[in-house]
C-alpha cells in the first residue's frame, strides 16, 4: 500500500487505521476519560503520544493536549492553540476540531459560525509547521470550500491507496431540505478539494430523524479489506446514536453504490449502563496497535433541562472494539463509567 499523496507519517494514519487482527486481552478504561469534552478526536503518533482535541462547552476555543495513555488525557494540560474571532467569520460555535499530521505538518479541521450570524456554520482549517502542535504557531488557512455554501460541519480526512479524501457533514444544495447529509470528495491539497462531492448518506430511517433529520460526524476505520465509516444521527440528546457505512477498500469510494448502509444503529444509548446519546466518535488503537479503540462522547443521564447544546456534560469515553468472524466491527454497548 502506498500513501504517497498528502500521506501521513509512516505507520500512523490519524483518521483511520490499518491494524493487525491478533487477539489480545481487552483493555478497560477509567471512563469518563475527559469530562465536559464533546466530539473527541484522538490520534496516536509515532512519538508515542496520544494527541487529543474536542469541543469545549463554551464553544470559544480549540485546545490540544497529549498523554502517554488514554487514561491520562484527563490529567494532561489543556493547551489553548486558538481562540474565536471577536468579529466576522470564525466568531462563534467553535465545534468538532480534528488534529491530523499530513506531510510533516499539523492541520486542525474545525467548524465555526460568524460572530454576527452564529448559524452560518462552515468548515475551516488551521496549519502548524512546527513539530509540536501544543506550542504552534498555528496559522489560519481560511474556509475549506466544499462546492456550495450551506450549513457544514464535522470534517475528517483519510488517505487510502495514494489518495486523500475529505468526508464532512452539510445541508444539501437544495435549500428547502432541512437536514444534514454526509459527503465525500478527493482532496487536491490538505486545504482544498480536487473535485465535486459525492453524497454518501442522508437521514432516511426513523432512528436517524428523531427531533432532527441528522447524519453527521463521520469517522473512518480501515481494516480487513474494507472501509468502515461511522456517523451520528438524530438530536444530540439520548436519541443520538451511531450508524455505519461499509465499502471495499479497493472500491471507488466516490460511487455511492459502493457503500452499504446499516439499517439499525451500531452503537446507542444503554440505560442499564447509565450511558445516554453516545456518538461523534473517533478511532485509535492501543500503543502496540493490536486493539482498536472507539472514542466517543456520552452523558450519564437521560433528561436534559433546556437546549441539549447548552448542556455541558457530554464526556469523552473509550472502549475496545471486537471483531466478528466476518471481519466487521462489533462496538457492543456503551460501558458503564469506571472512574
Amino acid at each position: 500500500m502506498r500513501l504517497n499523496l498528502f500521506s501521513c507519517a509512516a505507520g500512523v494514519v490519524p483518521a483511520f487505521f490499518f491494524v493487525c487482527g491478533v487477539a489480545c486481552a481487552q483493555p478497560a478504561f477509567h471512563n469518563p476519560l475527559v469530562t465536559q469534552r464533546a466530539d473527541p478526536h484522538v490520534t496516536l503518533q509515532p512519538d508515542g503520544w496520544y494527541y487529543f482535541t474536542a469541543t469545549v462547552p463554551e464553544y470559544d476555543r480549540i485546545e490540544v493536549r497529549r498523554a502517554r495513555s488514554l487514561d491520562d488525557l484527563g490529567k494532561a494540560d489543556a493547551n489553548v492553540v486558538w481562540r474565536k474571532h471577536a468579529q466576522g467569520e470564525m466568531g462563534a460555535h467553535i465545534w468538532a476540531p480534528e488534529l491530523h499530521r499530513i506531510d510533516g505538518k499539523w492541520y486542525l479541521y474545525f467548524t465555526a459560525g460568524r460572530a454576527d450570524a452564529i448559524w452560518d456554520i462552515r468548515l475551516y482549517v488551521l496549519e502548524c509547521g512546527s513539530d509540536d502542535p501544543l506550542r504552534g504557531p498555528w496559522l489560519e488557512r481560511g474556509q475549506l470550500k466544499t462546492g456550495w455554501e450551506s450549513f457544514s460541519l464535522d470534517a475528517t480526512t483519510f488517505a487510502l491507496n495514494g489518495q486523500r479524501y475529505l468526508v464532512w457533514t452539510q445541508r444539501p444544495p437544495e435549500g428547502d431540505q432541512h437536514q444534514t447529509n454526509i459527503y465525500i470528495a478527493k482532496m487536491a491539497t490538505p486545504l482544498s478539494l480536487a473535485g465535486p462531492a459525492t453524497l454518501l448518506t442522508e437521514p432516511e430511517y426513523g432512528w436517524e430523524r428523531v427531533k432532527y433529520a441528522v447524519n453527521e460526524a463521520p469517522a473512518v476505520l480501515v481494516k480487513n479489506g474494507r472501509v468502515f465509516l461511522t456517523y451520528s444521527a438524530s438530536a444530540t440528546d439520548a436519541n443520538y446514536a451511531l450508524g455505519m457505512l461499509t465499502a471495499r477498500a479497493d472500491a471507488n469510494l466516490l460511487d455511492r453504490a459502493a457503500w452499504t448502509k446499516s439499517a439499525q444503529p451500531v452503537f446507542a444509548t444503554s440505560a442499564a449502563n447509565g450511558q445516554y446519546g453516545p456518538g461523534h466518535n473517533s478511532f485509535t488503537t492501543t500503543p502496540d496497535g493490536k486493539t482498536d479503540i472507539l472514542v466517543y462522547h456520552a452523558r450519564n443521564y437521560r433528561d436534559i433541562v433546556g437546549d441539549p447544546l447548552r448542556d455541558p456534560n457530554r464526556h469523552t469515553r473509550a472502549q475496545p472494539i471486537t471483531w466478528r468472524p466476518d471481519g466487521t466491527p462489533d462496538f457492543g454497548i456503551p460501558v458503564a463509567d469506571k472512574p
